[in-house]
């Protein structure tokens, strides 16, 4: 019966808080709301939003609006008769792609895994679709950032997101041979390499940005250097652990998550590589349709992308440098 009836709506009476403690919290399926006897899709469907129905000359427009940014004279949709949620069933697309599954792979398929998603990254760069890489900075520390360089530079990955650490410590890497001042080539800390991703900080900080290191000549390769080279969009989220931090990197957490959200729009893929916070958040943001993959060598960090529910979601328990550098041995061929 709920569903022939239209959406409850309320109005907003102040900033950023929802008119009353009954409002519609959506999930990550595709959401269709019921006003004035018409089904309508929610736009920007993502989790964890309120759902705002817009009124235009011509009609009504609902989309998902997360509740500080709910505005005075804003319709909220209250309960929830009217409102019905999508959830897709399983298409022989996914059955033949098993690395689909909604599962948590184990070491043995991590292989198979690469294999098919070498395959499916080729599909969506010959569709010109989108690719958003997740990144921790365990990639520059296993030795990787030299495969995700590899993976942008080929035109395989569209937009990054991350923190303010693998941004540093890529370019450690790049300008001083260490990460966390251990010397990737062989393995051993060096002597005062505790200072090198500080005066690495402080070297783009002296530029300005690290897109001005490049154009001075200053930084010459590695994961951010292609991004700026490439014309790759990324964003560098935060936090109160960050040192420096980089010009670029935005330390205003609102900021940062809508900016993350701007980049998630239209990915027909996300990859999430030993990064639990920035991934669990992303996550978060992604609504389902959207194929994760998920690495990390903590399993319980895969299972929480897991957990959300969506048919398209992988999580790959595997140490992060031996996942690339599969990934671009296939690739490259």
């Amino acid at each position: 019966m709920s569903e022939q009836l239209d959406a409850r709506l309320k109005l907003v009476t102040e900033t950023g808080i929802a008119p009353e403690n009954g409002f519609y919290v959506t999930s990550i399926y595709p959401i269709e709301v019921r006003v004035n006897g018409q089904w309508l899709l929610v736009k920007n469907q993502r989790m964890d939003a309120t759902i705002v129905v817009i009124k235009t000359a011509t009609s009504f427009v609902p989309e998902c609006k997360i509740l500080r940014d709910l505005q005075i004279g804003e319709l909220v949709v209250i309960g929830s008769n009217g409102v019905r949620e999508l959830q897709k069933h399983a298409t022989q697309e996914h059955e033949e792609f098993s690395f689909m599954s909604a599962d948590v792979s184990s070491e043995r398929r991590v292989e198979l895994v690469v294999k098919q998603l070498a395959q499916k990254l080729s599909q969506i760069r010959d569709e010109d679709g989108k690719v958003v890489v997740v990144a921790g900075p365990v990639i520059i520390h296993t030795g990787a950032g030299g495969y995700l360089a590899w993976l942008i530079r080929s035109g395989y990955v569209q937009a990054l997101l991350g923190g303010n650490a693998i941004a540093v410590h890529d370019i450690e890497q790049n300008l001083l041979g260490t990460s966390l001042g251990v010397d990737l080539e062989k393995g051993v800390g060096v002597q005062g390499g505790h200072r090198h991703h500080l005066q690495a900080i402080n070297q783009i900080r002296q530029c300005g940005s690290t897109a001005r290191a490049v154009e001075l000549g200053i930084l010459k390769s590695g994961v951010m250097y292609e991004c700026v080279t490439q014309g790759i969009p990324y964003c560098l989220a935060g936090s109160i652990r960050d040192d420096g931090p980089l010009p670029e990197t935005e330390m205003d957490l609102i900021k940062a998550q809508t900016e993350y959200a701007r980049l998630l729009q239209g990915a027909s893929m996300v990859l999430m590589l030993s990064s639990m916070l920035h991934s669990i958040a992303v996550g978060n943001m992604t609504p389902a349709g959207v194929e994760m993959i998920c690495v990390d060598i903590n399993p319980s960090v895969v299972t929480k992308l897991s957990d959300r529910g969506s048919l398209e979601s992988l999580g790959v328990v595997t140490d992060v440098g031996l996942f690339l550098s599969l990934l671009v041995r296939y690739l490259d061929k």
